[in-house]
């Protein structure tokens, strides 16, 4: 592909999520940021920023680009935010989180998935992303506390135990809902009174399963 070709593809994927609503300039620019292209399997490069969910291995998926954007904005980063993501997949919701937070921590079930993910991340300088092999209904107490939790894989319910892992005024961003079909992306938002619940958009993600995997 020329760098023209690649110019006017880039151009064309800003133009695309600005179009489907996207409106946060931070945000956009962590898109732009982010070379889509290194986080896809080598037969689907053509199609990287094509507005379509992608395979990659392990049989997981890469998000479209529209959700990862919008997933990211309804999350309200800011800068000195630490956040937490479950379900790192390519790492590419993580490389887009690490422009726009101060630490990144992503856990995810699949070693060979973790640890590609974090080659990729350390190959762009994401120095401050923290890739571990990691049960996400199961988090080891040492990781503490985040501003914001960002789960990537559709989950029946969220675990009172991840709430719990939410700073005073945390959002946690999740989809929930039957693990095949369609699912609710739903914000969490801690405050003094409790837990506020918003129900966003729908979408349709991978389960979350419990575990580590055995083999992959």
């Amino acid at each position: 592909m020329s760098s023209d070709d690649s110019s006017n593809e880039r151009m064309n994927f800003q133009l695309l999520l600005r179009r489907r609503g996207i409106v946060d300039h931070a945000v956009l620019k962590a898109m732009d940021e982010v070379p889509r292209e290194e986080f896809v399997e080598a037969g689907t490069r053509e199609e990287a920023y094509a507005d379509a969910a992608l395979p990659i291995a392990c049989g997981q998926t890469i998000s479209q680009p529209f959700v990862v954007a919008y997933m990211t904005e309804q999350l309200r980063l800011r800068p000195h935010h630490r956040v937490l993501e479950i379900g790192t997949g390519s790492g590419y919701q993580a490389a887009v989180l690490s422009h726009l937070a101060a630490e990144v921590v992503s856990v995810e079930r699949f070693r060979t998935l973790a640890d590609r993910a974090r080659l990729r991340l350390q190959r762009l300088s994401r120095d401050n992303v923290e890739v571990q092999t990691v049960d996400g209904y199961d988090l080891p107490d040492e990781l503490g506390l985040f501003d914001r939790i960002m789960v990537t894989a559709a989950m029946e319910a969220v675990p009172d135990e991840l709430l719990g892992r939410l700073t005073k005024e945390g959002i946690l961003l999740a989809p929930v809902g039957p693990q095949q079909g369609t699912q609710m992306l739903t914000r969490f938002t801690r405050s003094a009174d409790g837990v506020a619940r918003e129900d966003l958009l729908e979408v349709r993600f991978v389960p979350a399963l419990r575990g580590i995997a055995r083999q992959l």
